[in-house]
Formats: structure tokens, sequence, C-alpha cells
């Protein structure tokens, strides 16, 4: 009997996780070793539980999925990363494979889509839905990457966009602190430079702002 491939679901939304696990086993191919709604603890039990493959939404709360990627990749880049979103731009779509995962599904994507993902990521290949691959390659062939200004985004650090998560989430200076174990003048820093460089003034623009990246959930 062949072996099950052990897969790993990081998915904010319960009710999404326990259609996803009831699918994946129903298949026959699969067993789900584990679970995580945020991106924090989705490196906590992923790297516990060493799965094949890891299917990981981007928008998480205190970790988004980019920052779980590149932690995970950094330290363990035998693990295969399948993301699974509702971004369908090419901005989004180039930071996934530059940060390290090997395939990019859409949510709105059929279970056969999903599937065929899956089996390609496990098999070595990289795989991005049909709907946005066209638009994606039709980005390089442009040469758009190269000659367009680097937006406003794209300026902040990995540090300061891990702050600007927490400040959409509605945490302190002194909880953010905490988290990242950096001092509170260190977060000050961080959150000044991000006003600088989006040209945003308040928490609530920056919360706004946080939302509108999908860095938190709507």
């Amino acid at each position: 009997m062949k072996e099950k491939k052990r897969v790993f679901i990081a998915e904010d939304h319960e009710v999404l996780r326990q259609g996803l696990r009831s699918l994946l086993e129903a298949s026959g191919e699969f067993e789900v070793v584990g679970e995580a709604e945020d991106g924090a603890d989705a490196i906590r039990r992923i790297t516990e539980t060493n799965p094949d493959l890891v299917l990981l939404d981007l928008s998480m709360p205190r970790m988004d999925g980019i920052s779980v990627i590149k932690d995970l990749k950094s330290r363990y880049p035998e693990f295969k990363i399948l993301v699974l979103t509702m971004f369908k731009t090419e901005e989004y779509v180039l930071e996934v494979f530059h940060s390290g995962a090997e395939g990019y599904c859409l949510k709105s994507s059929s279970y056969d889509e999903l599937l065929m993902g899956i089996r390609a990521v496990l098999s070595g290949k990289r795989f991005i839905s049909p709907e946005i691959s066209d638009k994606v390659l039709e980005g390089y062939l442009e040469g758009q990457k190269t000659i367009k200004q680097k937006s406003s985004w794209e300026t902040l650090t990995q540090r300061e966009r891990e702050v600007l998560k927490l400040v959409g989430e509605g945490y302190k200076n002194k909880e953010i602190a905490d988290y990242l174990c950096i001092s509170i003048k260190t977060v000050e820093k961080h959150r000044a430079n991000i006003m600088q460089k989006l040209d945003l003034h308040t928490a609530s623009a920056l919360t706004a702002y946080a939302v509108e990246r999908g860095l938190v959930a709507r």
C-alpha cells in the first residue's frame, strides 16, 4: 500500500481548515498531520510534525504567510509549501515565489485544481493557478518588474512589515516589543519609519493599510 503524504494546514478560518482536512483525507492520498490558525503557531507546529507539504494561507494573525515561508525556508529548505490564498495580483505571486514557496493556488480554485497543485509540488514541480499564470508570465515578458519603481510597500523591511501587521491587529508598542523581543524604543523607531515610508500618520491609517495589504484578516 502506498504511503500517504503528510500535509499540514495553516489557515485562520476553522471551517475552511475542517473542509480541507475532510477533502484531503477522503482522497486516500494524504494524511493531515497538523493545523494552525496563526503564523507563529504554524511555525512551531510544522517543525514538530515534519510534514511533506505545508498548505499555507497568506493572511493570518500574528505572523503573515510570507514571513512564515521565509522563516521555514531559511531553516528547513526541504519543506514544500503551497500557498492557498484569495490574492490574485502579480505582486503577491512573485513575492511568494521569491520567498521560497513552490506553489500558488487560489481559494476560488476547484478541488481538482487544488489536488493538482498539491501533487505537482510534492513531485518537485512548481504550480500556479491557471487563472493567474498568464498574467504573471505577461509581467515577466514585458519587463514590468525591472522598469517599475519600487512601491511604498517594497521599501519596508521585513521587521517593519512585522511591526505593521501587529499594529494593524491592535497591539500596543509594549506588547509588540515583548512579542518581537525588542525594546519599546526600537518599536517606536520602526513605527516612525513605517509612517514616513508609507506617508501615513495615524494608527488608524496604518491599520487600514495593513488590512488592504492582507496582513490583517478582514
